[in-house]
C-alpha cells in the first residue's frame, strides 16, 4: 500500500499539522499555486487542505483521481465546491468550533469600537487634533442587542454581552424558547428583533434564504439610531441599502469585516465613511484560532483517512470514534447486502430501495448505515461510489429510498431491505451476531445463516433429492472448491436455496453447465 499524502495549499502552521505527519502520512506544503500548478499537484494526493484564498472546483477535483477528503482549516467552505465535490465522492469538512472564540471576540471588539468612535477618534489625534466634543459615544449598559443567528459564535457574543448588562433578543428559526432560556435569551421573529435592538449582530451562513436578509426593507423596520455589525459573511448584508440607511439617519453607525466582495475595491463607498468601521476580514485571525483550526482539520483528516471516522464534514453524516466502533458491524453487513442484491436482482434499473433497521439499530441515527447499504447496492453503477455520493447518485437514476425504524428486536434481522425494479422484487435481511460478524439471514421467504464475503454462487432450485450432489461434482469437475455452503429451504415447501462460499471465480461455462442441472432454477456469481 502506497503512503498516504496531504497537500497543503494555503498558509497554516507547521506544527499544527503535527498529527497527519505523526500518523506517517507524507505532508507536502506550497502556497500560492496556479490552477494548473495545484491540478499537477493533487494527481497523487489522498486529501488537501485550504484556508480561504484557494479555490477547490469541479475542474481541479476531476484531475484528482485519488482526492478522499478536503480539509477547511477554518469554518466557511465557500471557496470549496462542495455539490462537486458530494457528486465525486469526496469528504469536505471544516473546524467549526476553530474560530468561535475569536470571531465573537472581534465581533465586539468593532462593536464596542463602534459605540465609542474608537478608531475615528484615534485617527484625529494622529493627526494632532485633540477634539473630545465631536466623538461623544454611547453606552452598552441596559441597550438591547439584537443577535440574528444564535449558533455557536451567536451564543458566545450572547456571554460576552451579558457581561456588559446588555439585554438579548435573538432570531433563529432553529432555537427554541426552551433553548434560548438556558442562556437568558429571549427569542423573537426577525421583525421583533430588527424593531426592538439598539444593537444589531448577524451570525449566520449565506445561503438563499439568508443573502441579503438586512436588506432596504429591514433597515425600514429598525429603530432610528440603531448600530450594525458584521463578521459573519459578506452578502449578508445589503450594501447599497445599507449606506442609504446612514445618509437617511436610520442607522447611526455600522461595523464591518467581512464584504459582498473581497478585498475592497480603493473606491469602495464603505471605505472614509465616518460612520463606518472596516476591518480587513480578521475575524479569525489570531493566532491561537489560525493554529487550532490547522490542528483539529489535521486530526479529523488523520481520522477519516486511516481508519473511516468522520467528525466535522459538511456533506456526510459525522460519525466520532465511539459511534463508528457501534455501527461499524452494521455498516460493513449493509454494504455487503447491498452488493449482494444487487447481484442477484434482475437486470433492470432499480426503481425502489426500502430499509428497515430493528432492535438497537432502530435507536440510532442509521443514516450512516442507510449510505452504506446504498453505495453497495450502486456499486456496479460508478466506480468512486461511495457513503458520500451514493443518495446523490441513486437520486440522478431515480430511485426512490425509504426507511422505517422498529424498536423491538427481531429473530432473524437487524436490517431488512427491499429493492425493486421495473418487474423484479428481492428482499434480504442481515444481522449482526454476538460475535461481531454480520450474516445474511433471510432472502425472499428462504431463511438461511451465511457470512457474506468472497466469492459466492447464488442458486435457487425445485427441492428434490440430488441437486446439491450434482452441484458439488460440477464445481469439483472444475477444481473449484467449496469452502462454506448455505442452504435454505422456503418453509411452504417445493423451492430450496443455497449461497455457496467457494475459492475462486469461476468462468461463464461453469455457470452454464449449473443453470443446464434440471432442477437447478437460477444461478447467480456474487462478488463481495
Amino acid at each position: 500500500m502506497s503512503q498516504l499524502k496531504v497537500f497543503t495549499a494555503d498558509e497554516v502552521n507547521e506544527e499544527k499539522l503535527s498529527p497527519l505527519r505523526d500518523a506517517g502520512i507524507n505532508v507536502v506544503k506550497e502556497t500560492k499555486l496556479s490552477t494548473d500548478e495545484l491540478i499537477e499537484k493533487l494527481r497523487d494526493a489522498d486529501g488537501v487542505i485550504v484556508r480561504s484564498a484557494t479555490k477547490i472546483t469541479a475542474e481541479i477535483m476531476d484531475k484528482a483521481d485519488k482526492l478522499r477528503v478536503i480539509g477547511r482549516a477554518g469554518v466557511g467552505v465557500d471557496n470549496i465546491d462542495v455539490k462537486a465535490a458530494t457528486v465525486r465522492g469526496i469528504v469536505v469538512m471544516n473546524a467549526p468550533d476553530g474560530n468561535t472564540i475569536t470571531t465573537a471576540e472581534h465581533t465586539f471588539a468593532i462593536l464596542v469600537s463602534m459605540a465609542r468612535n474608537v478608531p475615528q477618534a484615534h485617527s484625529k489625534l494622529q493627526s494632532g487634533v485633540w477634539d473630545k466634543k465631536s466623538f461623544v459615544g454611547v453606552e452598552l449598559y441596559g441597550k438591547t442587542l439584537g443577535i440574528i443567528g444564535l449558533g455557536r459564535i451567536g451564543q458566545h457574543v450572547a456571554k460576552i454581552a451579558q457581561g456588559f448588562g446588555m439585554n438579548i433578543h435573538a432570531y433563529d428559526p432553529f432555537v427554541s424558547q426552551e433553548q434560548a432560556n438556558e442562556f437568558g435569551i429571549e427569542i423573537g421573529n426577525l421583525d421583533d428583533v430588527l424593531s426592538k435592538a439598539d444593537f444589531i449582530t448577524i451570525h449566520t451562513p449565506v445561503t438563499d434564504e439568508t443573502r441579503g436578509i438586512i436588506n432596504k426593507e429591514a433597515f425600514s423596520k429598525m429603530k432610528k439610531g440603531v448600530r450594525i455589525v458584521n463578521c459573519a459573511r459578506g452578502g449578508l448584508i445589503d450594501e447599497k441599502a445599507l449606506l442609504e440607511a446612514i445618509d437617511s439617519k436610520i442607522v447611526e453607525g455600522a461595523a464591518l469585516d467581512v464584504y459582498s466582495t473581497e478585498p475592497l475595491a480603493d473606491n469602495s463607498p464603505l471605505l472614509n465613511n465616518p460612520k463606518i468601521i472596516t476591518t480587513p476580514h480578521l475575524g479569525a485571525s489570531t493566532k491561537e484560532a489560525q493554529e487550532g483550526v490547522a490542528f483539529t482539520v489535521a486530526e479529523q483528516m488523520r481520522d477519516y483517512l486511516i481508519s473511516g471516522e468522520l467528525r466535522n464534514a459538511v456533506n456526510a453524516p459525522s460519525l466520532a470514534a465511539k459511534e463508528l466502533e457501534v455501527l461499524e458491524p452494521y455498516i460493513d453487513l449493509a454494504r455487503r447486502l447491498g452488493r449482494f442484491q444487487t447481484q442477484i436482482i434482475k437486470e433492470e434499473p432499480l426503481k425502489e430501495v426500502h430499509i428497515e433497521f430493528s432492535g438497537e439499530l432502530a435507536e440510532k441515527d442509521a443514516s450512516p448505515v442507510t449510505r452504506a447499504f446504498i453505495s453497495g447496492l450502486l456499486e456496479n453503477v460508478s466506480a468512486r461510489v461511495n457513503v458520500v455520493n451514493a443518495l446523490h447518485i441513486a437520486e440522478e437514476r431515480g430511485i426512490n429510498i425509504t426507511t422505517s425504524y422498529k424498536t423491538e428486536k427481531t429473530q432473524n434481522a437487524d436490517i431488512r431491505t427491499k429493492i425493486s425494479t421495473q418487474s423484479a422484487e428481492q428482499t434480504a435481511c442481515g444481522k449482526v451476531f454476538s460475535d461481531g460478524q454480520g450474516r445474511i439471514t433471510q432472502i425472499g421467504d428462504f431463511s438461511i445463516e451465511a457470512v457474506p464475503k468472497g466469492y459466492m454462487l447464488f442458486t435457487k432450485n425445485e427441492d428434490v433429492p440430488g441437486v446439491i450432489g450434482k452441484i458439488g461434482t460440477l464445481l469439483g469437475d472444475n477444481n473449484i472448491n467449496i469452502s462454506r455452503f448455505y442452504l435454505g429451504r422456503n418453509e411452504k415447501g417445493g423451492e430450496a436455496l443455497a449461497v455457496i462460499e467457494i475459492d475462486t471465480q469461476i468462468e461463464d461455462s461453469v455457470l452454464e453447465g449449473l443453470r443446464n442441472i434440471e432442477p437447478v432454477l437460477t444461478v447467480k456469481q456474487v462478488k463481495l
